[in-house]
């Protein structure tokens, strides 16, 4: 019992430190577990502030373990350590005001943002070895650890907390459905970030008592030498003998792949990577050999994958996916040929070339997504081009363009207006819809593959009525209907009024596989709509058989916009998939509105 007590007054020391050493850290964790748990209460999605709020403090979190690190490592910086955090502070800020005008938490900003985090991350581990002020390897195998034990303690913590809410409301009184996403949230929101921090030592510290703290934190523990040792680096030496017997192959054969093998590659650098930093604070031979071998071995198996994502590139352009493959590609080769030089003297350089490659991969106007949009822009416009349909920076319509131009142009555009870059292109008219324009504009409406589907080939899927539908947060509620019988133009529109506002719904066929549902307010402008398409096709794709009875959640497309928000819960869909005048989709769905200022 006194060992227990021990334990608990250890931990809750430990907590405490880390809560005065990261005091921006743990305002941003604590905000984050209030705004969480005030979602939960409301039991809704969150609204376009909340988001905008959560990702501040995200950032916000990593910056004041940056903040922290520098104080520690670099004198100056520790006698200033308010002005310091007043600097992360103006930065979480100016954060938030540049996320203030977007009118949606689009793929972009969640992907600026998490290379933005995953840098300040990779400072994290470089800042305390800055000219080798502390080993590299030891910072590395300490995060880890404290990783691995806050999550450790976390789920163990969750698991029993759940257990006993369980029995508490089995054998003795009900219990809210919430106490489980409010005990979780804190538990793994704040718990377990905040147990991470207090197992970190002060890295630069040369008090007595910081050094005691250090050399535990350094302990090498004997399960995790056997894992790396003995599974990991196996693990990695047996995948990297298939991977080279695969380039091998494809020596003699002359036949290269034309994708499949990035994200095999990525996989295996990544997790090669991190095994060679925890094997470089090891002494036997597994470890020694691993150390020597793997920067060798990396080089030839990461240039394979570079040819093959070059075939991708050639064929199809760049997208934000393919660049972030090809970034890596080029920081393995880099991190390859200079531990090859010298290993683990340059160990630190991996933390910092992984910053740089991030932060570059986010800066105009070599950013993932200008090069990404530029490509594909480019792209289309040699397409057309080629077939007559663009000439001198005008388009010309042309309905009998070939099929594969049709396919293209089509995926280009899709691709383009879901990263909202349509605006990009000059020789676009004004407020183009793909799914209403495409024939006035090009000649012909979106033309999508058929994927090999045979002509009688057909999916179809019906909601679970037996599973209760989430309509919290939404105003108004309408049956729709689309068949490939119905016209190709707009439905009589729903009107509602909402608030004292007018509002309608508009149903509109654009084709025999597209529809599209909007909403408009009283002067006709759309303020938020959504296709099916692209929606019904995915679900046809992931489907496991012909015949599906789905549930609501699967069923349902939900749709953000101008702080208005629509959910499309589908109650049947049928597809038929063959030629134009046969294939087509019919739909039926509940369409929910909501306005979010309301």
């Amino acid at each position: 019992m006194n060992r227990f007590i021990e334990l608990i007054q250890y931990m809750v020391k430990g907590m405490s430190r880390a809560v005065l050493r990261f005091p921006l850290t743990v305002l941003s964790l604590v905000g984050a577990t209030i705004l969480i748990c005030y979602m939960i209460s409301l039991n809704d999605s969150p609204s376009l502030f909340i988001q905008k709020v959560m990702f501040t403090l995200l950032v916000g979190a990593f910056l004041g373990m940056v903040a922290q690190f520098s104080t520690e490592r670099f004198e100056k910086l520790s006698k200033s350590r308010p002005v310091v955090y007043g600097i992360s502070a103006l930065l979480t800020l100016g954060y938030y005001m540049i996320l203030w005008p977007a009118p949606e938490i689009s793929a972009e900003i969640g992907v600026r943002t998490f290379v933005a985090v995953f840098a300040m991350l990779c400072a994290v581990l470089w800042v305390p070895c800055y000219k080798i002020k502390t080993d590299f390897n030891q910072v590395a195998l300490i995060h880890f650890k404290s990783v691995f034990t806050a999550v450790l303690y976390s789920g163990v913590l969750s698991a029993g907390i759940a257990a006993i809410i369980a029995t508490v409301d089995i054998l003795l009184f009900k219990i809210n459905d919430d106490a489980y996403p409010y005990m979780m949230t804190i538990v793994w929101v704040m718990f377990a970030p905040l147990y991470y921090l207090s197992l970190l030592p002060k890295f630069n510290s040369e008090e007595e008592s910081d050094l005691e703290r250090m050399e535990i934190a350094k302990n090498y523990p004997r399960f995790l030498e056997i894992l790396v040792s003995y599974i990991a680096i196996p693990l990695v030496a047996t995948y990297s003998l298939v991977l080279l017997a695969y380039f091998i192959k494809i020596l003699v054969t002359l036949n290269w792949p034309s994708g499949q093998l990035g994200p095999m590659v990525l996989v295996y650098s990544a997790a090669g990577l991190l095994v060679f930093v925890l094997a470089s604070s090891l002494e036997n031979r597994f470890a020694s050999l691993y150390i020597k071998i793997f920067p060798k071995v990396l080089i030839p198996v990461v240039i394979m994958q570079l040819i093959s994502v070059g075939i991708r590139l050639n064929a199809y352009g760049v997208t934000e996916s393919r660049y972030y493959v090809v970034l890596f590609g080029v920081f393995s080769i880099v991190v390859g040929v200079m531990l090859s030089l010298k290993p683990i003297a340059k160990n630190s350089y991996i933390a910092l070339l992984a910053a740089c490659f991030a932060i570059f991969s986010i800066i105009p106007p070599m950013d993932a997504f200008t090069v990404s949009r530029v490509s594909q822009i480019t792209r289309i416009e040699n397409i057309l081009q080629s077939d007559g349909i663009l000439s001198e920076g005008k388009l010309i319509p042309k309905a009998d363009a070939s099929e594969d131009t049709k396919i293209e142009t089509t995926n280009i555009l899709s691709y383009l207006d879901r990263k909202s870059s349509l605006e990009y292109i000059q020789w676009l008219p004004e407020e183009f819809n793909m799914y209403q324009d495409m024939k006035k504009v090009f000649g012909f409406e979106p033309t999508y593959p058929n994927y090999g589907y045979d002509e009688n080939q057909y999916f179809s899927a019906s909601l679970d009525n037996l599973k209760p539908i989430n309509i919290s947060g939404y105003d108004v509620s309408l049956t729709i209907h689309s068949a490939r019988y119905m016209k190709e133009e707009a439905a009589e529109p729903y009107k509602f009024t909402l608030d004292g506002v007018e509002y309608k719904i508009l149903l509109e066929n654009l084709f025999y596989e597209e529809a599209e549902i909007s909403v408009r307010d009283g002067s006709g402008a759309e303020i938020i709509g959504t296709g099916l398409y692209k929606f019904v096709n995915d679900l046809a794709e992931t489907g496991d058989s012909p015949r599906e009875v789905m549930s609501p959640e699967e069923m349902s497309l939900e749709v953000s916009q101008n702080e208005y928000k629509l959910k499309v819960i589908f109650q049947n869909i049928n597809i038929n998939y063959g030629a134009p005048n046969e294939a087509g989709f019919d739909y039926s769905a509940i369409v929910l509105f909501g306005d979010q200022n309301i």
